[in-house]
């Protein structure tokens, strides 16, 4: 299945996100950062991506670690799965929190993690006395 999803350069040089293969299901989010980043052992960092997007409505955008940067690195989301709602309009940035004992470093525009867009069903809750 395939969706249009709106996307805005906020730098020109950002990078627009990528899909590995057809059956990706995450496309891949790349650093917009200018210089390279490090990131302390134990820190988080914020990693802009230069871009924005309209996700259509009664989707979400989960953003994901990207595996080998997260075994080989050591570096993954801080929040583990950010979630982008459908009415959010600003700057996609990834906070990378550094779990190995080494400095790591963020190079111009590497890929950071990867963005999956699902449906979600939104709950009324009913307060009951049992379940």
């Amino acid at each position: 299945m395939n969706t249009i999803v709106k996307l805005k350069k906020l730098t020109p040089n950002a990078i627009i996100p990528t899909y590995g293969t057809a059956q990706s299901a995450g496309a891949d989010l790349y650093s917009g950062m200018e210089q390279p980043v490090t990131i302390e052992p134990g820190k988080t960092e914020f990693i802009h991506t230069g871009i924005a997007i309209a996700i259509p409505e009664g989707l979400v955008g989960l953003v994901y670690a990207r595996s080998g940067m997260a075994c080989k690195k050591g570096i993954a989301p801080a929040n583990k799965v950010g979630v982008i709602d459908a009415d959010y309009r600003g700057e996609i940035m990834v906070a990378l929190h550094n779990h190995s004992n080494e400095i790591q470093k963020i190079e111009k525009y590497e890929r950071i993690a990867q963005i999956v867009f699902t449906p979600y069903y939104a709950a009324t809750f009913n307060e009951v006395d049992e379940l």
